[in-house]
C-alpha cells in the first residue's frame, strides 16, 4: 500500500504526480528545483543558491516522511551543465555525512522543468 507523502514547507507539484510516496518503509521522492514553497519564486541567483534550496526543499519532503538525509539510500542529480558539478557537489556534499552517504548519480540533461540547472531525486528507507 502507498502513502501519499504532502508538505508545504516544499514546493507544491506543478503536475500530476505528488512530492513523494512511502510504500512500506521506502520513500521515493520526486524531483526537486529551487522553488521557493513560500513565495513560488525560482531561486537561481547562483549555482549554490540554487542548489540549496533544492536541498531544503528535498529536507522538508524527507521530514514530512519523519525522515532525515540519514536515511536516504539513494540520490538521482540531475544537471543542464557538467561545469557547475563542482558547485552543485559541494553543497549537495554538506547535507550528508561522507562515511554514510548514499548511492548517487549525476547526468547531465538538456533541459530541466523551468529550464533550471539541477534537480534532485531520492529514495530513503526508514
Amino acid at each position: 500500500m502507498k502513502k501519499i507523502i504532502r508538505t508545504t514547507k516544499a514546493p507544491a507539484p506543478i503536475g500530476p504526480y505528488n512530492q513523494a510516496i512511502l510504500s512500506g518503509n521506502t520513500l521515493y521522492t520526486s524531483g526537486q528545483i529551487a522553488i521557493n514553497p513560500e513565495n513560488g519564486v525560482l531561486v537561481i541567483d547562483t549555482i549554490q543558491a540554487e542548489t540549496k534550496q533544492v536541498m531544503e526543499n528535498m529536507k522538508q519532503v524527507l521530514l514530512a516522511a519523519e525522515m532525515t538525509f540519514e536515511n536516504v539510500i539513494k540520490s538521482s542529480i540531475f544537471i543542464s551543465d557538467m561545469h557547475n558539478f563542482a558547485e552543485i557537489n559541494e553543497v549537495y556534499g554538506g547535507y550528508f555525512n561522507h562515511a554514510t552517504a548514499p548511492a548517487r548519480e549525476t547526468v547531465e540533461v538538456a533541459n530541466l522543468p523551468k529550464f533550471v540547472n539541477v534537480e534532485i531525486s531520492m529514495i530513503a528507507v526508514k
